[in-house]
């Protein structure tokens, strides 16, 4: 891939580049599909950030729900390291910069159909730019959208770039079929801040209808075979040392449905709930929940098959140097053979009630065996964080029926997003009184798992149910300074 850089190519000099940045481009013509019915098209022009003489490195981190995002970069030259705080107008959550990039579009006859700043993510899977770059990037492969992220490391490692698309929060943009131009330039404060040249960069548009029922094929591939591992032989050991920090999120993505909508929802808060109706005979209280691993040790569990649909789970201790120093017997793992889940589950890793306001139980999820798997980045700021865990959804990390052991993972500083949407897992509140209730949300709820701390396994969220049976209301008022409902 060529990749063009702003402001042409600096001269070699006998001194290290210093750290920056540049706008590059892979090509200056794109071509994007759109179908009559969708909701537009998504600005990917096929820029890219590249970090130049050293790694590009953002420190995201806030102590506290109670308290506001601060953004630190981490400036490496000449074998010192020093840091600056970046003004709080550039990050404000753990999306990316605000307001980065200053994009227009125009169309075949001159006129202006786009004028926008978009948000960039200073983080993607990459790709080198030169051929003396280093061989491998240890940065994450994007920015965290779950709203209870704590801390989380942007980062471009020398002579590597990054895809610069707009962040998660950028809407598509409807657009006829035909050519257009766009213009992008790095805002003056951000050039400023990082010594990126001003040059805009222009690459020319080609916007391509689609029919609504065209649909690329899906790619068939093979399973994955994987060799049974074995079953732990000597006596089990806990041994004294590191071991996982299980803790639990507040619920977010929260609504009222009807019942009939969703399906097992797995990462990030996107469930797939069914629309509230006001005729439906029952109401459910759906949410999204998460449980992370704060560390310093991950937690590894191993399941050997027992009999048909049913695993001994063994937990797996390392000493500080990721040595293997002990196991015990954890529980078990169950097959799921319904639709849409078809994996081996752990049982008892999360429990979910919904409390009254005076926190005693009114109901339970039937929800608590899961795949575990790490779905959202909470905290890479903490000790031990693995930046790059492997295995992040359930395909990578849950077995299949044919499995004679299963081994699943929740890497320190990752959490596992799961979408309480379906009658059973979500709460019915078909009659309960209005008023203010908790959702809570238990982690390792019979301390089956061995951690170095059960203290904080246990998070609540507030909401308020209103309206009438068949057409119930809930408000969720903001957790601190996350206004996440």
């Amino acid at each position: 891939m060529l990749l063009l850089a702003a402001g042409g190519t600096q001269a070699a000099t006998a001194a290290p580049p210093k750290p920056g940045l540049q706008l590059l481009v892979a090509s200056n013509t794109v071509t994007l599909n759109t179908t009559p019915n969708s909701p537009g098209v998504e600005l990917s022009l096929g820029t890219y950030l590249g970090a130049t003489g050293a790694p590009f490195e953002i420190h995201v981190k806030r102590t506290s729900y109670g308290d506001p995002v601060v953004a630190t970069q981490i400036i490496r030259q000449g074998g010192k390291v020093r840091t600056r705080t970046l003004p709080r107008s550039m990050v404000s959550d753990f999306l990316g910069l605000k307001k980065f990039l200053h994009v227009t579009l125009t169309d075949a006859r001159g006129k202006k159909v786009l004028e926008r700043d978009q948000g960039v993510c200073p983080a993607g899977e990459g790709a080198r730019t030169k051929p003396g770059g280093p061989a491998t990037s240890p940065y994450p492969a994007g920015c965290s959208a779950n709203p209870f992220t704590l801390g989380s490391v942007w980062g471009i490692q020398r002579d590597w770039a990054i895809a610069a698309g707009g962040d998660e929060s950028e809407k598509p943009v409807k657009l006829a079929a035909g050519t257009y131009t766009a213009t992008l330039t790095v805002n003056k404060a951000y050039r400023d801040l990082f010594g990126i040249p001003a040059k805009p960069r222009t690459v020319k548009v080609t916007v391509r209808m689609r029919p609504d029922d065209e649909r690329p094929q899906p790619r068939k591939s093979a399973p994955t075979l994987r060799a049974a591992a074995s079953r732990p032989t000597g006596p089990n050991v806990v041994p004294k040392g590191p071991k996982p920090d299980l803790r639990s999120l507040p619920a977010w993505n929260i609504k009222l449905t009807d019942g009939e909508g969703g399906g097992h929802g797995r990462g990030g808060g996107h469930g797939r709930g069914g629309a509230h109706s006001k005729a439906a005979k029952k109401d459910y209280l759906a949410f999204s929940a998460n449980v992370w691993n704060a560390g310093p040790s991950p937690l590894v569990v191993d399941g050997f098959r027992v009999k048909q649909g049913l695993m001994d789970a063994y937990q797996y201790f390392y000493d500080a140097k990721g040595k293997q120093v002990g196991h015990a017997k954890t529980g078990t793992m169950e097959w799921d053979a319904r639709d849409g889940h078809e994996h081996w589950h752990f049982t008892d890793f999360a429990s979910y009630r919904l409390l009254k306001a005076n926190k005693t139980e009114v109901v339970r999820s039937q929800k608590e065996a899961f795949c575990l798997a790490n779905t959202d980045a909470i905290d890479y700021l903490v000790k031990n964080a693995n930046w790059k865990p492997e295995n992040t959804d359930l395909h990578s990390a849950c077995g299949d029926l044919s499995s004679l052991s299963v081994r699943e993972v929740l890497d320190v500083g990752s959490g596992d997003t799961y979408n309480q949407d379906l009658p059973g897992q979500s709460f019915d509140v078909t009659n309960l009184p209005n008023g203010t209730y908790y959702i809570q949300v238990i982690a390792n709820p019979d301390r089956r798992l061995f951690e170095s701390n059960l203290k904080n396994n246990v998070a609540l969220r507030k909401v308020i149910l209103g309206g009438t049976p068949g057409a119930r209301t809930v408000k969720v008022p903001p957790h601190q300074l996350v206004n996440a409902p």
